[in-house]
């Protein structure tokens, strides 16, 4: 099975398909991200759906790169009969999704082996399949796949496959196509024709970035992961392509991340008015502002991509789990939990949607008295906290810290610009927050904040607190919890979310180190003026991208692999956010813009 980081992505804005470097798509859900799978071969085996297409001699690929600015992937292999390449990609979404490869002879004669094997449903359902003089037609309940090449096909042993040779200067096409079962065929596109307008769409995209510093590749690359990961028609942005890929190989801690979380809303919006993407900025926003639309009781901490709220947690027992780690779920009970920060990290969004270029947020200040009207009732509650932990609820510091955030952003909302609301009563309940955070979430003794009150175990969400002004970033509180954090919850450097064994989460097993978390470190040491150590940290985080520039979620120090669901937003957010402020050599409030315009001086 493949590595994690074998993997690359290509995607349409509504779904995305992972590809490993042996020339195998072995994860793609279709219609959308969130769709059941029709290629489960990343959690399961081949039998459960991929559609491999390399040389006939097998084996990984020479090198493979996407070309400049876009997501169209080029794979090439050098074998002995000569060389060849493979052009992958999806063509921005009109009304169906097609997968489109290229083969191209690039020297000599080199036999193919192209193998479909379209499985519905997770890999449940094998669907039934004709072949007509336009190609192949595939069909089972609501799916419907059209396969259409230059290259000869047959059927064996329900796959679809395709052997041929390619000789230098060649191009043979593939197209695989998915409709609704119910609507007439659609017309198969041109392969070398989208192929140029997939090139000048992303080229088109990628040439507004602002960023032009040291750490350009890599910032405008996870840009273009980022976009990828945007589901168009709502602005939503997921986590994570994928389901199930494990935080332990072997282990439970495997969710299902093809969701809009609201912890990362703010480093989101931040990410992309920093590099130049107001409209992306202002589509997600505005999916923000449609998906916590409501009751404020009902506020959740993650969405689908309409906004669905109904996100219900299943097991698929019939799949092994990628490298055995069981269960493979879909959905995600974590829905449901009561966490305190998501008021705070909305209303923090959207002061920096007020701070920043998008200065449109009157319709929206309703809806963000109600939601603060909502905490003042139960910010003094117990919680799951932002780790979406399934252990006892607990007074999280993080949570608190959140709540102050919310006071503050609102108090800042009435103060700055004039709405209307009770801000004495906010900032009285501001200042009650952070006296109470003073005395029960930091540890004077070994002059660090702690996970939750009364506890001594350390949390990664504790750098945060300068990040969102709870104090200023050179504060030796926050010195002190960046000490104690570096020396008691990192490895080799890198920063953990908690240690587990330490913290009762619900769950058993381990997990590796959180990107994410690490960025935050850099993000911490630089307002602490240790730009040295933020720089040296940053540029190993770098290191971990795999060779196309994705990252996951964590990684296994021991192992040096990537762990976790895969590319991860979060990660690369983070990765943008961190570039821009080591190249400015200043940390912004997370309610701060980082202006494009200032990321030009000095070029």
């Amino acid at each position: 099975m493949a590595r994690i980081e074998d993997y690359a992505v290509v995607g349409d804005l509504h779904t995305a398909a992972l590809i490993s470097t042996e020339g195998s798509i072995d994860w793609l859900c279709l219609p959308r991200f969130d769709s059941p799978a029709c290629f489960s071969a990343l959690v399961d085996t081949p039998e459960a759906g991929r559609w491999l297409l390399a040389p006939e001699s097998g084996g990984t690929c020479t090198r493979r790169s996407y070309v400049d600015g876009t997501l169209v992937l080029e794979t090439e292999w050098d074998t002995p009969e000569g060389t060849v390449k493979v052009i992958d990609f999806m063509p921005p979404r009109d009304e169906v999704a097609d997968i489109v490869r290229i083969v191209e002879g690039v020297s000599g004669s080199v036999r193919m082996h192209s193998e479909l094997a379209m499985r519905f449903d997770y890999g449940h359902i094998v669907p039934w399949v004709r072949k007509d003089k336009r190609g192949l037609h595939a069909i089972a309940g609501p799916d419907a796949a059209y396969f259409v090449t230059t290259a000869p096909v047959h059927g064996e042993n329900m796959h679809s496959v395709s052997d041929f040779t390619v000789h230098a200067g060649e191009r043979v096409p593939f197209v695989l196509t998915w409709a609704p079962s119910h609507v007439p065929r659609p017309h198969t596109v041109d392969a070398e024709h989208v192929l140029g307008t997939t090139l000048a769409y992303w080229r088109g995209w990628a040439s507004q970035c602002t960023y032009k510093g040291k750490y350009h590749e890599a910032v405008a690359r996870s840009l273009v992961i980022l976009k990828a990961l945007t589901y168009a028609p709502t602005g939503g942005i997921v986590a994570a392509v994928t389901t199930s890929l494990p935080e332990q190989i072997g282990g439970p801690r495997n969710w299902d991340y093809r969701y809009c979380w609201l912890r990362d809303a703010t480093l989101t919006l931040q990410a992309l008015l920093a590099a130049g993407y107001t409209a992306e900025a202002a589509a997600w926003r505005d999916w923000l502002l449609r998906a916590v639309a409501g009751d404020p009781a009902d506020l959740q901490i993650m969405y689908g991509i309409h906004g669905e709220r109904r996100l219900p947690e299943m097991e698929l027992p019939w799949l092994a789990g990628y490298e055995n780690s069981k269960p493979v779920r879909t959905g995600n009970g974590a829905a449901a939990q009561l966490q305190l920060d998501v008021w705070g990290e909305v209303l923090d969004c959207l002061s920096l949607t007020r701070n920043s270029l998008l200065k449109h947020t009157d319709e929206s200040w309703d809806v963000q008295v109600a939601l603060m009207q909502h905490l003042e009732t139960i910010w003094d509650q117990p919680d799951n906290g932002l780790w979406e932990m399934r252990g006892p609820r607990r007074h999280f510091t993080h949570s608190k810290v959140m709540a102050w955030v919310a006071a503050d952003r609102m108090v800042k909302g009435v103060r700055d610009f004039g709405l209307p609301g009770p801000v004495e009563r906010w900032e009285a309940l501001r200042d009650t927050i952070h006296r109470e955070v003073m005395a029960n979430g930091f540890d004077p003794v070994r002059n660090t904040f702690v996970q939750s009150y009364g506890q001594p175990e350390l949390d990664a969400s504790l750098l945060l607190i300068p990040r969102v002004g709870f104090l200023p970033p050179d504060d030796p509180r926050v010195v002190g919890t960046i000490d104690a954090i570096q020396r008691e919850l990192t490895e080799d450097g890198f920063v953990l979310r908690y240690r587990p064994a330490d913290s009762d989460d619900g769950l058993p097993g381990d997990e590796g180190v959180f990107l994410a978390c690490s960025f935050w470190l850099v993000q911490a040491l630089l307002g602490a003026g240790r730009a040295d150590e933020a720089t040296e940290l940053f540029e190993r985080l770098l290191e971990l991208r795999n060779d196309v520039g994705l990252l996951s979620e964590e990684w296994a120090v021991t192992a040096e692999r990537q762990l976790g669901n895969t590319p991860q937003a979060f990660s690369h957010f983070a990765l943008v956010t961190s570039a821009l402020e080591l190249h400015q050599d200043m940390v912004r409030r997370s309610d701060t813009p980082i202006s494009p315009e200032a990321e030009r001086v000095g070029q």
